[in-house]
């Protein structure tokens, strides 16, 4: 179990998420620090590529690599999500 003190804005504002949403302020909680700690590993295996001197694709050019135009990069990564699948580590 965790304790951890929020400021009152950030507390008032997960309350709000979770009557909205009709789930706990835990599962919520939860859902953004488990976002973060893979915002942040992603980040430091970026670095590290970077120090590496690895060839950097901007996203643009993925795309286009890809043959993925914005609107459906973002409809394939929805479409994922609602079969489970998932772009970043669990």
């Amino acid at each position: 179990m965790l304790r951890i003190r929020l400021k009152l804005d950030v507390e008032k504002r997960l309350e709000r998420l979770a009557m909205e949403t009709g789930r706990s302020v835990s599962y919520h909680a939860n859902q953004a620090i488990r976002e973060y700690l893979d915002d942040l590993g992603d980040y430091s295996l970026g670095i590290e590529a970077l120090k590496r001197h690895e060839p950097r694709v901007s996203l643009e050019e993925l795309k286009r690599e890809l043959g993925l135009s914005r609107y459906a990069a973002r409809t394939e990564v929805r479409a994922a999500d609602q079969k489970g699948r998932a772009y970043r580590h669990d």
